[in-house]
């Protein structure tokens, strides 16, 4: 028992001072191991042909209906389906590219950007897969996954840093943009066919709303603060009795030169642009070498700009 009460408390401190990513990673298997423990217990006391029939008939209620009109019974569906996966190697490739494109995403935008385009991403899934299954009723009736919340840190990533380096195992370094590409082409190999093809629709899908959420970032319009003051909210209703300080509002400046600009409170206009050009330099550092060739001072200085 020791044992697994110093697991639990290493997983509990990972999660208090991790980044989103992590947190997300955590939510995420910790929610496949407790639908397997479930599932388990209903093995144990039932037998293998009700357990399975029950567990599905339970998952039903969380995954993302095709149909419009069971979506009525089940509105938080389209939240709930994202965080639930079918295999061991589902979770498993899901939060691998979750590990890889959010910590670009969190490097270069923002940690507080890497939730809201993970669900806004994986709304944007769920409905393609809705919409797709009005012209191909063939792909089923319910879908469940973080694929397309996956897809959208994947277009993100794409757009902010194409040149972005990635080590994978047994292939070296890998441009981000090359993996996106690859991503892509199997999705559409995947439709074309139809394998799994409200799968890979709902992938294409998440992967627009993170290049969307890019360009409308650039134009300055961030979609990740209306998703954080709602969340916000939530937390509040959820634990009124916890003393929150009041977010401050982030103003988010137009990029130019397909960078982005940071907030600066209380900085002097040199101090200001001095520090917009530095950033802007180790950004145009990243896209020509990679992540990996800057210094640790450039890292630090990007950490810190990424919490600003």
């Amino acid at each position: 028992m020791a044992l697994f009460g110093s697991i639990w408390d290493d997983i509990r401190h990972a999660f208090r001072i991790g980044t989103m990513v992590t947190r997300l990673v955590i939510v995420n298997f910790g929610i496949f191991v407790l639908v397997k423990i479930v599932y388990l217990i209903l093995l144990l006391i039932y037998g293998p042909d009700f357990a399975s029939a029950q567990m599905w008939v339970g998952l039903e209620w969380l995954c993302i209906p095709a149909s419009g009109k069971a979506l009525l019974f089940q509105p938080w569906s389209p939240i709930t389906h994202m965080f639930l996966h079918e295999s061991f190697w589902h979770v498993v490739n899901n939060m691998f590219g979750l590990y890889i494109f959010g910590v670009i995403v969190g490097d270069l935008i923002g940690d507080r950007r890497v939730l809201p385009v993970y669900l806004l991403g994986g709304l944007a899934g769920g409905a393609f897969f809705m919409i797709s299954s009005l012209f191909m009723p063939e792909i089923g009736s319910y879908a469940l996954g973080a694929s397309g919340a996956v897809m959208a840190l994947a277009g993100t990533a794409l757009i902010i840093g194409p040149d972005y380096r990635v080590r994978l195992f047994l292939f070296g370094e890998v441009r981000v943009k090359y993996i996106v590409l690859v991503l892509l082409l199997f999705d559409l190999i995947g439709i074309a066919n139809k394998y799994n093809s409200g799968g890979h629709i709902a992938h294409l899908g998440g992967f627009a709303l993170g290049c969307l959420f890019v360009f409308r970032l650039r134009d300055g319009h961030d979609w990740a603060e209306p998703v954080n003051n709602l969340l916000d909210r939530i937390t509040g209703w959820i634990s009124p009795w916890r003393r929150r300080s009041p977010l401050k509002k982030r103003k988010v400046q137009k990029a130019y030169s397909g960078s982005f600009s940071a907030t600066r409170g209380g900085l002097a206009p040199k101090e200001e642009a001095s520090f917009q050009e530095k950033l802007d330099a180790i950004l145009d550092k990243i896209k020509e070498k990679g992540y990996e060739n800057l210094t640790p001072e450039e890292k630090e200085f990007l950490y810190k700009a990424s919490k600003k």
